[in-house]
């Protein structure tokens, strides 16, 4: 098999025209007649074709972000030197203010763009941000001869199927005690294209028998990657293994970031929205607060706490990646417990008052707002030390695919929320009951929900101390090639 080698520029243009595509597309869709639902009022009827372009569009939107998001902060790391401790610190800094661009600009989405899409249309609402794309991908291209680029090291997983293809097949084979013995190759530079060597670890000693030579390694007179891979190879597979642990513990987080979406939107749905006698909120737009608490948080996280961390952990980053985290998945435990309690004085003063059938209590929609800043906040310490963490323990040649991998926790975390709701619903339905979370919340227990998810969280964050304890961070050697 040939891999193919794609530089980060060339993905980031790619997936870039996707986007733009896809915006374009979702533009016309909202604009030009015959492509445009025909609507009376509030009444639209959408023919077959009319749906398959809008739907096209959204895909083509969900592809090009799914290409650029892994790619964008891997790229934008690379712009830094390792081995330079000043741009080192540089490159620390700079997932979180990654991090702050990404949500200011989910900021002005979600209420410039929502504003103009309700008040002047949507053909307006979808066709600024797909000329806001056209500017940005410009102001990219124009760097170019700026970026540091990274050589492409190839396919990274038909390097792991190739350890683990010649580890089983010399399965029976003895690992020598010295490992000095172990296929590498002489020079400092590793046999993978912009990738450093990596020095040989003991955990997962099974997949240390891929760098073991025999006399059959050779085929005519030429190494087999299949039967013989480099320490380096072998290091990379066990550099994933070692990481998904660490990977795992973040679905739970992302279920809990998902309530923002969810629980969170159907709690305030049943309070008191207005400001002023006039004027009233979506439920919903509350989010913007957790927008907000991350607009907030990262430049007081990067200038303020990490100064002050590091003067008691003598860490350059004030915390190692591991213990960020940790402080993040306290935080969101944190929470859900100020959720669940929000939610044990709301149903309080619905049996107080006997507001059952009100669809609406008067208790203002504000309450809600601590939730969503403790949500934001958690989300600085876990999202970008994540972030961090997975581009700075990933091989050379692997951080795209790991970042791509650390972005799945948020989409598990949404299945593994829906899951809950349908298990948590059929076992609380039983027997006639209304369940903890009926239609109407006043006589249901979502104060319920949110404490199971608070108990999953102190249970995973358990297993991840453990999981951090135990984890053994990688070690580079030489240059790379």
């Amino acid at each position: 098999m040939k891999d193919v080698q794609i530089s980060f520029l060339g993905i980031l243009f790619h997936e870039n025209i996707l986007l733009f595509q896809g915006m374009t597309l979702l533009t016309l869709s909202a604009s030009v007649h015959g492509l445009k639902p025909e609507c009376v009022k509030d009444d639209c009827n959408s023919t077959g074709s009319q749906t398959a372009v809008f739907f096209a569009a959204l895909y083509l939107i969900a592809l090009g972000t799914g290409g650029i998001k892994p790619c964008v902060s891997s790229f934008g790391a690379d712009q830094f030197d390792e081995t330079d401790e000043i741009e080192r610190g540089k490159k620390s800094s700079f997932f979180n203010w990654f991090y702050l661009s990404i949500n200011i600009g989910a900021l002005i989405a979600s209420s410039v763009l929502v504003w103009i899409q309700m008040n002047v249309g949507w053909s307006w609402g979808f066709g600024i941000p797909a000329v806001a794309m056209v500017v940005a991908v410009v102001f990219f291209f124009l760097g170019s001869h700026l970026y540091r680029l990274q050589k492409p090291g190839g396919s990274p997983l038909t390097r792991n199927f190739q350890v683990l293809v010649a580890s089983m097949r010399k399965h029976s084979v003895k690992v020598p005690a010295d490992k000095s013995l172990l296929y590498e190759t002489p020079d400092m530079e590793s046999n993978i294209p912009g990738s450093r060597k990596l020095e040989h670890t003991e955990t997962f000693r099974f997949f240390d028998k891929a760098a073991v030579e025999t006399e059959t390694d050779n085929v005519k007179g030429k190494g087999d990657p299949w039967r013989l891979c480099t320490v380096t190879q072998v290091e990379e597979l066990k550099s994933i293994v070692r990481i998904l642990p660490v990977w795992a513990s973040g679905i739970v987080f992302a279920t809990v970031y998902s309530q923002m979406n969810t629980m969170f939107v159907i709690q305030g749905n049943t309070m008191d929205q207005h400001i002023g006698p006039h004027f009233e909120i979506p439920s919903a737009s509350l989010s913007l607060f957790d927008t907000v608490s991350v607009i907030f948080w990262v430049p007081v996280y990067d200038r303020i706490i990490i100064p002050f961390a590091r003067k008691f952990t003598r860490h350059e980053r004030g915390f190692t990646q591991l213990q960020r985290m940790g402080i993040g998945l306290v935080i969101s435990t944190l929470a859900m417990v100020v959720a669940g309690s929000l939610e044990v004085i709301r149903l309080d003063n619905v049996r107080r008052n006997n507001y059952y059938d009100l669809k609406k209590i008067p208790m203002s929609i504000f309450w809600q707002v601590p939730q969503y800043f403790l949500v934001g906040c958690a989300e600085v310490f876990t999202f970008v030390g994540q972030l961090e963490f997975f581009y700075d323990q990933a091989p050379d040649a692997m951080r795209s695919l790991l970042s791509a991998l650390s972005l799945t926790t948020v989409a598990l975390g949404n299945y593994l929320s829906t899951l809950l709701v349908t298990i948590v619903t059929d076992i609380t339905t039983r027997h006639g009951k209304l369940g903890w979370i009926p239609e109407n919340l006043n006589r249901g227990h979502l104060d319920y929900f949110y404490w199971l998810l608070a108990i999953l969280s102190i249970i995973n964050f358990f297993v991840y101390l453990l999981i951090a304890k135990f984890y053994t961070y990688k070690k580079v050697t030489g240059k790379p090639r």
